[in-house]
């Protein structure tokens, strides 16, 4: 099997690298903070390619320096807008990038509760009223008594989680509902833990993957020295 030079010292660089990670498990020590300033400025590299490449240079430098009238008029405000958000790199003149940051963070804000009401509640909701319509359980070829189990276990999932966090004040203090205030909060809670359960065993079994995977590579780098090559 040929190895070129290139692959060679690739495989040297993750195995020595995957090392330095591993050795924080003895504590901080210089090694792994190597690793990581390494991984973070490749990081910071990688990204700044990518964002010249696909937004600079394509939607700014490219029409303004070889574009058209009406592209490079296009691209003025985008330009003003720029140079205006790069005065915040001085203290002295950081109230003019104000506006700018301000107007980024409101289109942030606003792209990301359009795409989360859109993207994920609006959709979610839609899902859990089909979960109640025969129709969808015939259409889906499954069974509507499980449908139906399903989306009343998510209906009273979601209501005591909200009632639990909502309005556990308010029950609290009248003693007439304080009993099935105190039911709703523990059931509200059970759904919340397991919330979290589910959450944490997917994190660590994604970490675990990795872990195994790194592992792997470090045994086969091993292994590819020791095993003569035929």
């Amino acid at each position: 099997m040929d190895v070129s030079l290139l692959d060679l010292i690739g495989g040297f660089l993750a195995f020595f690298l995957t090392l330095f990670v591993f050795s924080y498990i003895l504590g901080d020590n210089l090694l792994f903070r190597l690793a990581i300033h390494l991984f973070v400025g490749v990081s910071a590299g990688f990204v700044a390619a990518a964002v010249f490449y696909s937004v600079i240079w394509p939607q700014l430098l490219r029409p303004l320096l070889l574009g058209t009238l009406e592209e490079r008029l296009l691209v003025v405000v985008p330009l003003i807008l720029s140079l205006l958000l790069l005065a915040k790199a001085a203290p002295r003149l950081s109230v003019i990038g104000a506006p700018v940051m301000a107007f980024l963070v409101g289109v942030g804000a606003a792209t990301i509760v359009g795409g989360a009401l859109l993207g994920t509640l609006f959709p979610q909701i839609q899902a859990s009223l089909n979960l109640f319509d025969p129709n969808a359980a015939g259409k889906a070829g499954v069974n509507f008594g499980s449908m139906l189990f399903n989306g009343g276990l998510i209906l009273v999932g979601t209501a005591v989680t909200l009632v639990s966090f909502q309005f556990g004040t308010r029950f609290s203090n009248n003693p007439s509902l304080q009993t099935a205030w105190r039911a709703v909060y523990l059931v509200g809670r059970f759904f919340v833990a397991v919330t979290f359960g589910v959450i944490f065993a997917g994190v660590y079994s994604a970490v675990l993957t990795v872990l195994i995977e790194r592992v792997n590579l470090l045994v086969e780098f091993i292994r590819s020295f020791l095993v003569p090559i035929g």
